[in-house]
């Protein structure tokens, strides 16, 4: 059942609960031994429960969760009870949901019933043949399909977000859809709520709830217990399902999940779905386009059947499976498949595709915004220095430094990595007091440490953020002076570190007597102490990369929070000497129009504030771009929402892996370049399909209603058409797997359903002539009779089809350019069955028979005619359009 469930210790014989003026009902479940209530249901619909009015304490107790959280068994129970904890129930993929997809096409289910009845009224062997073709036809998308759906399962498994609980008594990493009603969660930096939770233990515990409250600024949560009518926006104690937290950390109970939190009601009430890309949208229009055509067609063709008095039935028959033959109604299983396999090869180049659909946009995308550090450069931080405020080498500086980044509780950074791994000091006599964990808005991080008999904060952070809560300076000869006489020399010396390239923090200090705790009010009058000064290199072939990139034409924004002389250095470094620099600043002074009309001349954005990246990014697109925005931090969510294309690290925090379309298992520009070549790749591929499918179809729908109005007979059986589609699907079906020439590859391309359909219309009508001029021939030069007729068109068609993949698949010459072998052997092996069937038994029930050996060399010739035609037509098409 989908209710929140506790228990709530209840008098005998008493049926509800009210607390704090609202009435808790719901079903109650009875201990079969001593009849006292053990647990109530509560349908969370009807009666919301205000879990924010309930203590840290109490509500713990009404959701049968111990202190140090719940049992695995527990837990399993709880899971099978409520669910798993997804906001829409997880897509099943199970052998027999992907089997019944194949028929659950409403031409399939009713060429189902027009065999049923042809099997009582007419022929029970023609019928039986039908149905046979449409389940081989069925098993083998089955088969395609079911490959690529397990693939894909074991991509995403690879990133899957996980969340710290409370489990058997120690915490765990579990996949957030694991999480149930009545689990502690452990919150840090990053994180995101997987839940509707109440708030059990914080520390400067900032959440980011903007998409629930519209609230722009991060929220502090503490423990508290509010009035049941307290407005969402004020509910300081309760935690949102999908927000993520910001700065701090701390402890909450699950109260909800999945559907029941408010998140989830809310995407039930609006009916949210993902955002359609321009490539679902392109392949929806078009099938409907192609799918109204074919109706129309078939409607029309029946009608002519039934007006020379053909058989209705047979007639019926006929023109259900010339629908079934026609309408693309395998493209949405061969572009899964196909994306599938893409994102299967993708994978082999450590990318990993999130979201199917984003390969286009991948394949399209021609600027790629990055951060600078662990990207461009090695991300490695090295501490080269600690001085104090005269620039000389300081061990104070470095010990207190140290300090700070030893007893650092909240967001892992290599800053503090490398100043724990350049030298290790013994800190017997510094035990740690308390902390305030580093925002993006203060960008400073504090500890408490108690030395002697006093306390001491210590304070690191950005330089100017550090400075703007200093009232005195240590220097070199350890005495204390006013900052106002010392901020010139500061500066010269910021301006000298980072004109080298290096990083440069600040260090402070503060004795704040024999206080146990600190706020950020207290982040004031401290003495600063001096700099750290660190360094992390450019990547040894990030020249090399940026020029790939440049080749495939995508072209490099680094966007960077360092300031404008660090960033000038390292953009030198990286080869790019004449770089254009904006910086944040400037940023903020530019209207829109006018951040547009700059923004494709600005190859470098130094100090930007986290809020100023997804003005950027957008500001790329309206200029026309196809933006893709690789980040992996807290503030970086925003930004790979606005970007056509989010692209992130298996290493970053939840909120910035959950908000992206593809994830990288190594964060470097390298990685990215395979993955453009192979999105492309993939996206060449499913272009590829859509070419062959929709010119086929064309082609046989036109030469099917015209050769109908002459012929005193069906042109094709019912089952002859539907042999005919599985043969050419064959082929087909392993484009997936084909090679892909450099110069489809060579810059980006986007879905473009107008020069698609001037490709079906000019290739169907160039198939079509080969068709009548196979028509001609059966029936002016050869005499042939009915059979025969259906025999050499069945030839002609299977062949031409079959052959014409290798032609499309390329813009080259079909010879100039290799095919998969998988594509090869297929299409080889259907050119051979199609030429062998006829003079089988099985080509007897089929309706075929067999002709003389004069037509197949006609056929040959006519095959190859048609190849030369179409490869004259691709030349002259490729030099009209651009694709």
């Amino acid at each position: 059942m989908d209710i929140a469930g506790f228990t709530v210790p209840l008098t005998k014989g008493d049926g509800r609960r009210r607390r704090q003026g609202v009435a808790h009902t719901g079903l109650f479940v009875l201990s079969p031994t001593t009849g006292f209530v053990v647990a109530q249901f509560l349908s969370m619909s009807q009666n919301p429960l205000t879990f924010w009015s309930l203590s840290a304490t109490e509500m713990p107790q009404q959701l049968q969760t111990a202190k140090d959280g719940l049992t695995s068994g527990e837990a399993g129970q709880r899971l099978s009870r409520y669910g798993s904890n997804l906001l829409k129930p997880a897509k099943r993929s199970d052998v027999f949901t992907l089997l019944f997809a194949q028929f659950k096409s409403p031409l399939i289910l009713i060429l189902f019933f027009a065999t049923g009845l042809s099997f009582f009224l007419h022929d029970a062997v023609d019928a039986f043949i039908i149905l046979a073709i449409v389940l081989v036809s069925g098993l083998l998308g089955f088969w395609q399909e079911r490959g690529a759906s397990n693939a894909v399962e074991k991509l995403l498994s690879i990133v899957r977000i996980k969340a710290s609980v409370l489990r058997d008594g120690s915490a765990k990493e579990i996949p957030v859809e694991e999480i149930v009603p009545g689990d502690i969660v452990i919150l840090n930096a990053g994180d995101i709520v997987p839940g509707d939770c109440l708030v059990q233990e914080s520390k400067d515990l900032f959440v980011d709830e903007a998409m629930m409250t519209g609230e722009t600024f991060p929220v502090e949560k503490v423990v508290a217990v509010l009035p049941a009518e307290t407005p969402m926006g004020q509910r300081t104690n309760a935690l949102w399902m999908g927000t993520h937290v910001v700065s701090g950390g701390g402890k909450a109970l699950v109260i909800t999940t999945g559907k029941e939190t408010e998140c989830g009601k809310l995407s039930e009430r609006l009916k949210l779905r993902p955002q359609e890309t321009e490539f679902e949208r392109g392949i929806r229009r078009f099938g409907y386009f192609l799918m109204e055509v074919t109706l129309v067609m078939v409607v029309a063709i029946f009608a002519i059947n039934v007006y020379l008095a053909r058989p209705v039935l047979d007639s019926f028959l006929f023109s259900l499976a010339l629908a079934v033959g026609l309408t693309p109604q395998l493209l949405p299983a061969i572009i899964s498949i196909n994306l599938a396999h893409g994102a299967k090869r993708m994978a082999e180049e450590k990318v990993i595709v999130k979201k199917l659909a984003s390969i286009e946009n991948f394949g399209s995308m021609n600027v790629i915004c990055s951060d600078k550090t662990g990207t461009l450069t090695e991300g490695i931080v090295h501490l080269q220095s600690a001085l104090d405020a005269d620039g000389a080498a300081s061990d104070k500086v470095l010990l207190y430094a140290y300090l700070n980044a030893f007893y650092e509780t909240g967001f892992k950074n290599p800053i503090d990595d490398a100043i724990r791994s350049h030298r290790q000091f013994d800190l017997t006599g510094y035990p740690r007091v308390d902390e305030i964990p580093y925002d993006f808005l203060r960008k400073r991080l504090s500890i408490l440490v108690s030395h002697t008999d006093t306390h001491l904060m210590v304070t690191k952070g950005a330089l100017q953020n550090v400075l703007a809560v200093c009232s005195g300076v240590e220097t070199g000869k350890q005495t204390i002076v006013d900052i106002a006489g010392m901020r010139d020399s500061i500066q010269k010396h910021f301006e000298e570190f980072s004109n080298q390239g290096c990083r440069t923090l600040g260090v402070a200090y503060k004795n704040v007597g024999a206080r146990t705790s600190i706020h950020k009010d207290d982040e004031t009058g401290m003495t600063f102490l001096g700099f750290l000064v660190l360094f992390d290199p450019p990547k040894p072939n990030i020249i090399d990369v940026i020029r790939q990139l440049k080749n495939l034409g995508v072209s490099l924004r680094v966007i960077t929070g360092d300031n404008h002389l660090v960033a000038a250095n390292v953009s030198r470094q990286m080869g790019l000497s004449e770089a254009k620099i904006i910086t944040g600043p400037d940023l903020g002074h530019l209207s829109d129009d006018a951040l547009l009309h700059r923004v494709m001349d600005v190859e470098v954005f130094a100090e930007i504030e986290p809020n100023q990246k997804e003005r950027i990014i957008l500001a790329l697109r309206k200029a026309g771009n196809v933006v893709g925005y690789m980040g992996d931090g807290i503030n970086d969510a925003s930004a790979l929402h606005a970007a056509d294309v989010g692209i992130s690290v298996d290493s970053a925090v939840d909120v910035a892996k959950e908000a992206a379309d593809i994830v990288l298992l190594e964060k470097d520009l390298g990685v990215l370049v395979q993955g453009v070549r192979e999105g492309r790749i993939t996206f060449a591929n499913t272009l590829k399909y859509v070419f062959m499918a929709t010119s086929a179809n064309f082609g046989n729908m036109f030469s099917m209603a015209g050769i109908s109005l002459f012929l005193p007979f069906l042109p094709l059986l019912p089952k002859q058409i539907l042999l005919t589609n599985l043969l050419t699907d064959f082929p087909e079906m392993t484009i997936a797997t084909d090679n892909v020439d450099n110069e489809m590859v060579d810059y980006p391309r986007r879905w473009d359903i107008k020069v698609i359909r001037k490709f079906m219309m000019i290739f169907g009508l160039v198939s079509s002539v080969f068709d009548y001029i196979t028509f001609g021939l059966l029936l002016l030069v050869f005499h042939a009779t009915q059979d025969q007729f259906r025999t050499g068109w069945f030839l002609e068609s299977v062949c031409s089809a079959a052959f014409i993949v290798l032609v499309i698949r390329s813009r080259r010459p079909f010879f100039r350019s290799k095919p998969s072998k998988y594509l090869f052997v297929a299409t080889i092996a259907t050119i051979i069955v199609t030429l062998i069937l006829p003079f089988t038994p099985l080509g007897v029930i089929f309706g075929f028979s067999s002709l003389p050996i004069s037509f197949l060399l006609l056929v040959g010739v006519i095959v190859m005619g048609y190849i030369i035609s179409a490869e004259i037509t691709k030349m002259i098409f490729y030099k009209m359009v651009k694709l």
